[in-house]
Order: structure tokens, then sequence, then C-alpha cells
């Protein structure tokens, strides 16, 4: 492996100091940062292959997993008495794709990945939509809690929709109708799409704009012209429409022009719970597509530890144990993407969290570790698992998903993804982080709608209480300049790279505070009778709130 040019800068810092040095543990058996850095550097070797799913490498993770649970005392808690679940995927390649907008005599051509993507993730040869409406539906939201219906009593069956991107009040969050400009899970073009399979819409059109979206055009481009996946679905038509695609913002104003509407005005009404849908009278769209379709099979790995009086109640901790494989090679010839952050560092904290549990007095709940697959794909792993739960949700008590951990060292604070949804899950971590001289760290980016973007959130919309917490504020410990240039270059030339690699200037104790904060957490759910709620404006509550008497 090779030593790269800002960790190179820290070498002073070593890591057998580190593993040495406390890191005023809470109250339990004591997490061990040599552990965690020796299982990062086993599974971002090279040997692992960049962890593909479906690859020969899924075999050598399940193979160390199972041993690592094993060896912690955790059982197996997979199908039919194994460590794994299986996940089917679909797999889309759309090929051929044409579109073209009309109004009356007028013809707009369109170029797949430039004014517009177009794919699906539905079941299908071939997919002609031919002379479809479309329909402005303002941000597509459907969110009876904030009482707020975008789509009123306006049928939009056989039409395409056109939605803006994030929340109503994003570009004026004064309103605070959905969490100013903290994106609600509603703002995502996830919710969307499936918002839109549920009212039977023949297509989605989401209207691009870089800040509310937080990423170019370029990102759209690159991620919805390549191969889509998806679970296999038993109904797939009740749950994913024909047609799902961005179109540029310069595109949707002409649009709206020809159908004499303002974008700008249609965009400010679309802030208010009384706007109502509008049709683009005149414009239609015609679109068709090949679409080559195949399945994989991947698979969760799943291990458990029975609770003494409570074992139907379960606790979750989870983490993603897929990478992106192997690519073409980079400018120094490396084409393996090992994913030394992302995720064996969390792995690693599944299974060293796995060790202390299994080396502490038995909890009254079940305690399951599940590394899922498929997270690069689009949560696929976790969604799976969500819609085919092996323990069921409603007594799932709470859990916390672990991703990117922090390797570079102690840090003042705990960060806190999603901080406001659950003030239950809130204060608890609070407390946690407390007992070790650090603060709560609400997310920082909460605009672009992070957690959403990770595998606590399938279960999390499904009404689960999930915790997304990892290190943040500032370094604890010298040298603090060599460790904040080593966090800010991971995200500006690692993340998702070839050179995310284990490196022996990694300081796990960051990682140790984290794991110490959830399992105190944990713990104390673990010998309670305690539920932790969802917060009265989380979007999520409704959801917990019908299973309310299975908990009871």
């Amino acid at each position: 492996m090779r030593l790269k040019s800002v960790f190179a800068a820290a070498c002073a810092v070593v890591l057998s100091a580190c593993a040495s040095m406390p890191s005023d543990p809470v109250a339990g058996p004591a997490f061990d940062a040599q552990r965690l850095s020796d299982h990062v550097k086993a599974l971002s070797d090279d040997s692992f292959e960049g962890r593909g799913i479906a690859t020969p490498a899924e075999a050598k993770v399940i193979d160390y997993l199972s041993r690592a649970f094993a060896a912690a005392g955790f059982q197996p808690g997979g199908e039919r008495g194994g460590w794994t679940q299986a996940v089917t995927l679909n797999r889309f390649t759309v090929s051929n794709a044409r579109a073209e907008f009309r109004h009356g005599d007028a013809v707009i051509p369109v170029t797949q990945g430039e004014e517009i993507v177009i794919s699906t993730r539905l079941p299908a040869e071939h997919q002609h939509l031919r002379d479809l409406p479309l329909v402005f539906v303002g941000y597509g939201t459907t969110a009876p809690e904030r009482q707020w219906d975008d789509f009123k009593d306006v049928d939009v069956r056989g039409k395409v929709i056109v939605v803006l991107v994030n929340d109503a009040d994003y570009e004026q969050p004064e309103l605070n109708t959905f969490n100013g400009r903290a994106m609600t899970y509603y703002g995502r073009w996830t919710y969307k799409y499936d918002e839109a399979a549920r009212r039977g819409a023949a297509g989605v059109l989401v209207v691009h704009e870089t800040a509310p979206a937080s990423y170019g055009w370029t990102t759209v481009k690159n991620s919805w012209t390549t191969p889509q996946f998806d679970i296999v679905r038993q109904n797939a038509a009740a749950e994913r429409v024909p047609l799902e695609g961005w179109i540029q913002r310069d595109l949707a104003v002409d649009l709206f022009r020809r159908a004499g509407l303002d974008f700008e005005q249609q965009k400010v009404a679309a802030r208010s719970r009384d706007f109502r849908p509008v049709d683009l009278t005149g414009v239609e769209i015609d679109a068709m597509f090949d679409v080559a379709s195949s399945t994989i099979t991947t698979h969760n790995i799943v291990a458990r530890l029975p609770g003494t009086t409570h074992p139907d109640e379960t606790i979750l901790y989870t983490g993603h144990w897929d990478h992106i494989g192997m690519g073409d090679p980079d400018a120094e010839g490396d084409r393996i993407f090992n994913g030394a952050v992302d995720n064996a560092s969390g792995i690693a904290g599944l299974i060293e969290l796995a060790r202390v549990w299994g080396s502490a007095p038995p909890p009254q709940r079940s305690i399951v570790m599940i590394a899922f697959t498929a997270e690069e794909s689009g949560l696929l792993g976790s969604e799976y698992y969500a819609a085919n739960p092996l323990y069921p949700l409603e007594t799932t008590v709470a859990g916390f998903n672990l991703d990117a951990m922090n390797v570079y060292g102690r840090l003042s604070g705990l960060g806190v993804t999603g901080h406001g949804q659950s003030a239950d899950m809130d204060a608890r971590l609070e407390a946690a982080a407390a007992t070790q001289g650090r603060t709560i760290v609400p997310d920082t980016n909460n605009a672009a709608g992070t957690y959403f973007r990770s595998d606590h959130f399938p279960l999390a919309k499904r009404g689960v209480p999930m915790a997304y917490p990892k290190g943040a504020g500032t370094f604890l410990d010298e040298p603090l300049a060599e460790r904040e240039a080593a966090r800010s270059e991971y995200g500006a030339r690692r993340y998702h790279q070839a050179q995310d690699e284990w490196l022996p200037v990694m300081d796990f104790r960051g990682t140790v505070q984290d794991l110490e904060a959830v399992y105190a957490v944990g713990r104390d759910l673990a010998v309670s009778r305690d539920w932790p709620q969802w917060s009265p404006t989380s979007e999520f509550g409704p959801v917990r709130a019908r299973t309310e008497a299975a908990r009871r």
C-alpha cells in the first residue's frame, strides 16, 4: 500500500501509541483500536478486490464476518440457521433512449444525458410512452402530518408528472413548513418516484437545479445513464413507474413558457399548502427505450445475540460491507476500490461491537448485527431487509448505522445526522457523549438530505427509530492541522476512489469514541422496557404509530 501525501505528513502519529491511550470510555468492556485497525486492513486488502457484490470477493467477506461474529459469541442470524439473507436484485440497462416534447406543431427534441435522462426500474423489454400529457405537481408531496397534499383531488394516472427537487421551503426557509433548509424525506427524488407510483402516474420528471439538489447535472447524468438496480418486488407495477427521469432547468422553463406558465411563479405557488396541480396545457412527451433486465443474488450478513427475557425485541447495529469493486486504472495504475473508510471501518465497528456485547452480561433484548450488501447500488441490501425483515420491525426497538467511521483521531463532538428526527434518540446519544466529555453536533449538511442516503434509511421510513452518529467537531490531540487536512482530503480525493486504502497512520481512537456511545445507548435500551419515539414533526412517526399495539 502507498502512503498518500497528507497522511504521510502525519506519520509522527504512531498507531500503537494511539491504541494504548485511553479514550474516556463509558462504562462497559473496553473497545480496542488495534483490533479495529486490523479488521480494516484485512477487509480493504487488495485480495478482497474492492468487495464488489456478486463477485468472488463476496464469499471471502461472508467467511471473514461469520468467523468474527462466531468468535464474539454471536449466533447465525440469517435464513435457515445460517449467517446470510439472500438478496436478489434486478439490474436494468437502458439503451436506444429517445425522447421529444411536442407543443402543437412544434417539436422539441432532447438528447439522453444532455437536456434529459430517462430510465426505469420496472421490468420490461421495451418502454414506449406516446402522447402523454404533463402536469406540474409542485414538490410531489403528500404529508398528512403536515397537512400537505400537492396532488389534491387530481388524478395523475397515465400522465407524466413534473416535480421540483427538495422541499417546499428550501428556497424560503422562514416558511418552516418542512424544517426550513433541513431536507425531509419528502425532498428526496426517491420519495417523489415512490409517490408517483402510488398515484398511478406513467412517469416522473424531476427538474434539476444544482442548489436544491446539492449536486450538479453531471452527477445526475453519470448516475442515471448507467445500469440501475432494484430489489425484486412482488408487484413492481404498483411500486415503480415506467419512466423515471430528470430534466434540466432551462428545458423546464421552456416547456412551462410554451404552456403559458411562468416557471418561477409556479415555484413560488408550490410553496403553499393551497397549491393545486397545474396542467402544462398542450405539452406532451414521447419517450422510448429498450431495457435489458437480469438478476443477481448477493447477501446480507446477519448475526444475533439472543435476549434473555425479551428475545423477540431487537436492537440493531448496521453497516454495509460492499464497495465498488474494481474499475479502470487510475493515474497510478490502481484499479481496486479498496473501501477502507467506506465502509470497512463500519464493518470493523460491527465486529468490535459484537466482541464487546459478547463479553458483557447477557442483554434482556436481542442484539442483531447486519452487514448489508448493495449499499453502493442504492441502499438495496437494507431496502430488501426492511421489506423482508428477519426480525419484526414493529418490535425492533431502535438501531444504529455505522458508515465511514472517523479514522483520524479523537473529536470534541458526536455528530448526529438527522438530528431532530427523534428527540428521544438525540437525548440518549447526548447523554452518552456527555460521559465522554463530548457534545452533540447536529448534521451540518442537512439541506442535502444526508440522513436519507445510508442504510438506516429504509428501516427509518418503515418506522424503526434509527440513529446515524459519527464523530464531529475539533480534534483533541496533536498534530491538529494534519488530522484536519487528512479528514478534508478524504472527501476531496479518496471518497469512492482507489485511494481509499488502509494506512498505518489512521487513528482509530475516534472510532472507539463513537462505538462507546452507541454501545452505551444500546445497553440502556437492552435492559429496559423503553421504546424510543420519533419527534412529532418526523415523517416517520405516523408509520411507527400504526404498529403501536405490538409494543404494549
